[in-house]
């Protein structure tokens, strides 16, 4: 297994764990994106983050709204970064220690049930291995890999590659070994063209910024390498998960 880990909910959450490298000509990640009525659009990230992590929140933003579809704008958060619970209509941005899980971080994101409409998403990165220098983790460059992967995620991204070869994208598996070895910390050209493919269309309606009439909490990790959750108030979650290398908790 690698080096990271992402989860994505969406009224569905899937876990995944390293699988066969993605295509490098799609990496969508099944068609799931925001609902909206015009491009572009802008998605909000709210600010539940601290230390270093509230500088790389800025630079992971910028990166992402270099897309010739969507802009991010940083607003305040709504959540506790511990539970890091979402929020309708934005994505919720959280670092806390979250104790040797055996994840960097973890994307999630909530679906419209019977749809691929994103309505909420949130996004955790732990500093149980980035505050130690006993973990190999522990360096600027895999921070800003982590937080630009997991904020993709929740717009719709799958991974360009798991094979542990940079592409020199947020969106691959690449384990950044020190400060110094800045690649893969960034999108590439790839990852915007497919934003753009993925909101080609248009929608009737929009999620963006729009109420669920409740609040979800995410579902712990799962030895599965997808779990799907249809929850009672008619969303699907999924969860999507890249696991630390090696794992430091069994599960």
């Amino acid at each position: 297994m690698r080096s990271r880990i992402f989860l994505a909910i969406a009224a569905i959450a899937a876990i995944a764990a390293v699988s066969a490298p993605a295509a490098f000509a799609n990496h969508s990640w099944n068609g799931y994106h925001w609902a909206r009525t015009s491009n572009p659009f802008t998605i909000k990230l709210g600010d539940n983050v601290s230390g270093l992590w509230d500088g790389m929140l800025v630079t992971a933003s910028s990166d992402w709204s270099k897309s010739t579809v969507m802009d991010t704008t940083i607003v305040a958060g709504s959540a506790r970064p511990k539970n890091c619970r979402p929020t309708a209509g934005r994505v919720e941005v959280c670092s806390a220690s979250y104790g040797n899980t055996g994840w960097l971080g973890v994307a999630s994101v909530w679906l419209q049930s019977g749809t691929t409409h994103i309505v909420q998403g949130t996004v955790k990165n732990n500093d149980y291995y980035f505050g130690s220098s006993s973990y190999q983790y522990n360096n600027t460059a895999e921070m800003q890999h982590v937080i630009c992967q997991e904020i993709g995620h929740t717009f719709g991204l799958d991974h360009q590659s798991t094979d542990g070869s940079s592409l020199n994208t947020c969106m691959d598996y690449y384990h950044n070994t020190s400060a110094s070895d800045t690649k893969s910390t960034h999108p590439n050209q790839h990852d915007y063209d497919e934003l753009a493919t993925i909101y080609t269309h248009l929608d009737s309606s929009t999620t963006i910024g729009a109420a669920t009439g409740s609040q979800l909490v995410p579902l712990g990790q799962m030895g599965e390498s997808k779990y799907v959750d249809r929850l009672a108030n008619g969303l699907t979650r999924i969860t999507y998960v890249r696991w630390a290398n090696p794992i430091h908790t069994s599960l």
